[in-house]
């Protein structure tokens, strides 16, 4: 099958979560003998970040504009069996023109931020990635996000055939390794900085660090103000590309992972954070949406917090505890959440939409 994408960026991993998602996707999907072409407007934001130039299992056409792109795009699309826009492309309207009016290629949106689309159309009227027509003319939507997202998609945005795709962990990228002294920690939390989600953080990371001084605890990401509340046993790393995750993670004894406030009142929102961590072998608590238990069985498999005494009590654990924890999570994440499995679904969604 010729998938053609037109997204946000899988060049650079900086300041988004959308580059971690299609790179094991993309790769998942060559290996399964299908042909993939990336549309990614180059855009200085990312140039000055970039940590992926030239994928070697699949194609990346950085551009400088559309009126420069719109001819070998349409090309692209006439030859392909998918053609794909996703959340947040800079062109997006302008690349569903484009699909939209082409002929036989199977048209397919797929929102990687269906929470935020909802909260911006609510609060804003209209969305610039969206067409102004809605999502009724596509053929299959997907959302990163499942539970009662795929009805509002539906009921406000006209989608007529949705379903959920979500994130995944690419195996070859995210794994057990040796322990690196510069990501040691008794609690770590890797991130991007947002802030409708630095109430939880505070509760969940800052508070017990400041109540556990004897205890390291460890931050990677990007965007961090500098009015940040520090603390002094907080260490700091900024932006982690992909193939350093498995090394900060292995590092860590414990895990944190907190959700953005959007996504977690829709619910059915795992990170691709959680599965990374838990292919590494690492750990996790989290605070609680609805349908985390789709995904990871609750002290079983994860931890869960509702405030900073319970992350406290996880980091006073027997590590034995820890480790039996984090075994059950990795088996988990072998069986049902790999790129590998996304791919499959991928391909399954768009064979019964075709």
């Amino acid at each position: 099958m010729r998938f053609v994408i037109f997204g946000l960026t899988v060049s650079s991993s900086w300041g988004n979560g959308h580059a971690t998602i299609w790179r094991g996707l993309c790769n998942a999907l060559e290996r399964n003998g299908h042909s993939i072409t990336f549309f990614e407007k180059d855009v200085p934001y990312y140039r000055q970040h970039r940590d992926l130039i030239r994928p070697s299992q699949y194609s990346l056409e950085l551009y400088e504009n559309w009126e420069t792109a719109k001819t070998i795009a349409a090309q692209a699309v006439a030859n392909a069996d998918c053609a794909m826009i996703t959340s947040y492309c800079p062109d997006g309207r302008a690349a569903a023109e484009l699909v939209l009016s082409s002929g036989d290629v199977l048209k397919t949106f797929y929102d990687l931020d269906t929470p935020v689309t909802l909260n911006a159309l609510e609060h804003e009227g209209e969305v610039s990635y969206i067409p102004a027509g809605g999502l009724g003319e596509f053929d299959l939507v997907l959302s990163y996000t499942g539970g009662k997202a795929l009805h509002e998609l539906q009921h406000r945005l006209g989608a007529r055939r949705v379903a959920a795709l979500y994130g995944s962990v690419d195996l070859s990228t995210h794994k057990r390794v040796a322990q690196a002294p510069q990501y040691c920690a008794d609690l770590s939390y890797l991130g991007t900085y947002a802030a409708d989600r630095q109430e939880k953080l505070e509760e969940l990371f800052l508070e017990p660090a400041r109540s556990r001084p004897e205890k390291k605890f460890c931050i990677g990401g990007a965007q961090y103000p500098e009015t940040f509340p520090w603390a002094p046993n907080v260490y700091f790393v900024r932006h982690l590309p992909p193939p350093e995750h498995s090394a900060f993670y292995s590092s860590s004894a414990l895990t944190l992972n907190v959700t953005r406030e959007s996504m977690a009142e829709m619910g059915y929102c795992p990170s691709g954070r959680l599965f990374e961590a838990a292919a590494c072998g690492t750990p996790i608590v989290s605070d609680y949406w609805e349908g985390l238990e789709q995904f990871f069985e609750p002290e079983t498999e994860i931890l869960v917090a509702h405030q900073r005494g319970e992350v406290s009590d996880a980091l006073s654990l027997d590590q034995g505890q820890l480790r039996t924890l984090a075994k059950r999570a990795r088996e988990r994440v072998l069986d049902e959440h790999t790129a590998e499995k996304r791919a499959s679904e991928l391909v399954n969604f768009v064979e019964a939409a075709a």
